[in-house]
């Protein structure tokens, strides 16, 4: 451009003019020249610097018109001149732009390697040539070549065959574009410059399908840019930071075993050989600079020094650094929501991979244990004092990264909703993190959150002395252990609660755990309430899916079968027929004549005949069917409640075949549980079990116990609590629970009690009290269609509550569940397994 040069000298011009000069000498070396200066018309008075183009192009000297202009332009301010500049540089980048567009429309086309070196040149000539490096750089053409670049990238890959490398490819590979293109983004040059260069990068390997980071020139470059990222909290450049690292991360999950060139070894870096770093050297790696000062987080470096300490990576000379995962924590503190869920499905590709060293990098030398329990604590610590355990049990299940903040619609409901959704919608991420992650990791992540946030923060509030404390950190524990379902976080939670040891319990050994001992104490507290809500948290337990958790509560005392009387076979057959044809080991029923016809010797089951033997062996067994088993173990506890405080007969609707569904589901679901634990199809014989050893039904047992036998005198809420943890363990398929818990024919040893033996005992003083009530049959029947809601609430007795429930229990959920567990599994499979309730 031949402009005059005592009126524009030519190193007074801008990078726009300068880009403006080098599009129209292309456009004047263009076959089609003529067609592209005339489909742009703008008025001359627009600009005066538009009449310097138009004389260039048609070489006619408009100089003197633009001198009138520009004295019009003097008379204008300051700030008027100002703003005519920026619509000048606004007007020329847009100008040319569209210029360039134009000119490779209509230019003969050229070879795509040509095309891409050209582009690539157009960027490095800006370098060159421009002397204001302070421009943004969406006001020069580099936007636009990266763009034309990866066009042609894409292109050249859609033309050739799967897997073969182009030569615009191999240009960018061998040139080290990559490598030059990380350079300019982390000095940020021209302003905006980091901000293309991850837009590059993550568009690249989006849209490239061969494998492009096992290239030492992709991956090296990959790898420094991951450093670059996270490294101040809020940056302008956040979204496409995420964008970039979550790409990584999704290639990484296509083929796991690159992930071994993300591991860099720390050694190999000179700042980390420095003596500062050497002081400071986790902190400084692990934790960039977010933009936070250390008192925002006055706890993280004691967590810090502690998982130092006590980490394995302290130990050994493992010197792995995984930058990819610290730049996600970085990301996760983000102020932008978006951000943070963007960061936490990062991590959780990471996670999931199956390489060791990767889960062994991401556990020792990287923080995400203590962001995970740091988080969970910070939450947990937010929520009130005191909560309604109802509104803790019926808030609706938090999904993470998708709870809706409403801060006046949650406060309205209940105080504390929007603290306690935080809280479960952060729990459900760690336990989705922790079930999807590699075994190894899973595991340690696990313990973390047991030392750090159950040990540490839970214990106290379990453990204190005020009900109110007991009664919510309860119903929070309740609720946490109903939404875990990562088998390794769920295990630690079992052995924070209920310890590891796997041995028989004893009265001297059951307080050596002091938080199992006061939890099983608690389901018979002074509150009610507080035993309610207890009594839910284990029956929660037991429906988990730990096999551990029966073993510590019950079957660990029942190994031995120690509870049957050890007297050999024959001298229990000689002294067996007594008094009145009952037999020796009857439990107070000689005494009450509704229990002396179906308690006949013909009629008696042997211990070895309930479960062990077909029904061909036992004379015992008159029917192939089993029918008669199941109906003589269905009297039995049909006929313990006298018909005078049976009430399901005279209320439509409540006899056991209405709960027949329900037991089948019931049933299906707990065998659906059970089936993968190596329990044995059978009791275990007599002649290898220990019978000699004291029998202890255990704590939890002995507690459960105590509560069945006040039954009588409790309100309805807790007794239909404790049959409710019955029913759950004796819908458990175990040889000697059943046994233990439903075969009224064993003969216990001396001392020991089994269900059928206490509530043969509450009926005993049922007994006792009916006569005491006066118009007994009526008022039991009020009460039980009150409880049923077929009657107004009223005034109602304690007494009538529990006989009311002891017959709805042994009346009709007994029957239901029995004949259904007869056609499930066979004659002696029913029969042990009659009474669920």
């Amino acid at each position: 451009m031949a402009f005059n040069a005592g009126k524009h000298s030519a190193m007074s011009w801008t990078g726009e003019e300068c880009a403006m000069e080098k599009a129209l000498s292309s456009c004047r070396a263009c076959p089609g020249k003529d067609s592209i200066l005339s489909f742009f018309y703008v008025p001359a008075s627009f600009c005066p610097y538009l009449n310097m183009i138009s004389g260039s192009l048609y070489e006619t000297s408009n100089l003197e018109r633009g001198g009138n202009n520009r004295k019009k332009i003097e008379e204008f301010s300051r700030s008027s001149r100002e703003k005519l500049v920026q619509s000048k540089n606004k007007m020329f980048s847009k100008f040319t732009s569209i210029l360039q567009h134009a000119v490779e429309a209509l230019a003969p086309s050229l070879p795509l390697q040509e095309d891409f070196v050209y582009h690539w040149k157009g960027i490095t000539h800006y370098y060159i040539e421009t002397s204001d490096d302070k421009a943004p750089v969406t006001d020069t053409n580099i936007p636009s070549h990266l763009e034309q670049m990866l066009d042609i990238l894409t292109q050249e890959e859609a033309e050739r065959e799967s897997g073969e490398t182009g030569p615009c490819m191999e240009y960018l590979l061998h040139h080290k574009i990559l490598e030059t293109l990380y350079t300019l983004g982390k000095a940020d040059c021209p302003p905006g410059m980091k901000q293309q260069v991850l837009t590059f990068y993550t568009k690249l390997l989006a849209h490239i399908r061969q494998p492009l980071l096992p290239h030492i020139n992709v991956h090296r470059p990959v790898q420094k840019l991951i450093r670059l990222c996270g490294e101040v909290l809020a940056a302008p450049t956040e979204n496409e930071e995420i964008q970039f690292l979550c790409i990584v991360c999704a290639k990484l999950k296509q083929d796991p075993y690159l992930v071994n060139f993300f591991l860099e070894n720390k050694s190999k870096r000179p700042e980390v050989k420095s003596s500062a770093a050497a002081e400071g050297g986790k902190e400084s790696v692990l934790a960039p600079d977010t933009g936070q000062s250390q008192a925002d987080h006055p706890g993280e470096p004691q967590a810090a020094a502690a998982a130092a300490t006590s980490s394995p990576a302290a130990n050994n000379n493992n010197t792995n650094n995984y930058n990819l995962v610290t730049s996600l924590l970085n990301l996760t503190k983000s102020p932008d929501g978006r951000i943070v869920v963007k960061a936490c499905e990062g991590l959780m590709l990471l996670v999931s991979l199956p390489e060791p060293a990767a889960a062994k990098c991401l556990t020792e030398n990287t923080e995400l244990c203590e962001l995970l329990t740091d988080r969970l604590v910070s939450f947990y610590k937010a929520l009130p004092p005191s909560m309604d355990p109802l509104d803790i049990e019926t808030v609706e299940s938090v999904n993470w990264g998708l709870d809706v903040y409403n801060l006046k619609e949650d406060a309205a409901v209940f105080t504390g909703k929007r603290a306690l959704i935080s809280f479960l919608s952060w729990l459900d991420y760690c336990d989705q993190l922790i079930k999807e992650a590699q075994k190894s990791a899973a595991a340690v992540m696990a313990k973390a959150v047991r030392e750090r946030f159950f040990v540490s923060v839970m214990e106290p509030q379990l453990m204190q002395t005020s009900e109110v404390g007991i009664l919510t950190s309860t119903a929070l524990l309740n609720r946490i252990i109903r939404q875990v379902t990562s088998e390794a976080l769920l295990q630690e939670i079992v052995y924070f609660l209920l310890g590891e040891d796997k041995e028989a319990e004893t009265p001297a050994t059951i307080a050596q755990n002091p938080l199992r001992h006061r939890l099983i104490e608690h389901c018979d507290h002074l509150s009610d309430e507080i035993s309610i809500m207890t009594l839910r948290l284990f029956e929660q337990l037991i429906q988990k899916p730990n096999q551990h958790i029966l073993h510590s509560l019950v079957l660990r005392n029942l190994e031995e079968r120690n509870y049957l009387e050890n007297k050999p076979q024959e001298e229990r057959e000689e002294r067996e027929p007594l008094e009145n044809g009952q037999p020796h080991d009857a439990v107070d029923l000689e005494e009450d004549p509704l229990f002396g016809d179906d308690l006949s010797p013909d009629s008696r089951l042997s211990g070895s005949d309930w479960l062990g033997s077909s029904p061909q062996h036992s004379p015992d067994h008159s029917k192939s069917d089993g029918k008669t088993e199941v109906h003589k173990i269905v009297n039995s506890f049909l006929c313990l409640v006298p018909d005078e405080a049976k009430s399901s007969y005279h209320v439509e609707g409540t006899g056991y075949d209405t709960y027949l569904r329900d037991a089948h589901r019931q049933f299906r679901d707990f065998c659906g549980v059970c089936q993968r634990w190596d329990w044995r199809g059978s009791p275990k014989p007599l002649e290898k079990c220990n019978l000699d050893m004291p029998f202890f039904e255990g704590h939890f047992l002995k507690v459960l116990f105590d509560r069945m036998g006040r039954i009588l005198d409790q309100p309805y809420d807790v007794n239909l609590q404790v049959t409710a943890v019955l029913s759950k363990l004796s819908l458990l398929p175990h040889p000697h629970l059943h046994e233990y818990l439903l075969d009224p024919y064993i003969s216990l040893a001396p001392g020991c009690r089994s269900l059928f033996s206490v509530i043969v005992r509450v009926v005993g003083d049922l007994m006792l009290r009916i006569h005491r009530i006066p118009d007994f049959t009526p008022k039991l029947l009020l009460v039980r269609k009150r409880l049923l809601g077929l009657e107004p609430e009223g005034v109602t007795y304690v007494l009538t509550d529990g006989i009311s429930h002891l017959s709805f229990e042994l009346t009709s959920e007994t029957p239901s569940l029995s004949l259904f567990l007869s056609s499930q599994r066979g004659p002696q499979y029913a029969a042990g397994r009659c009474h669920c309730a």
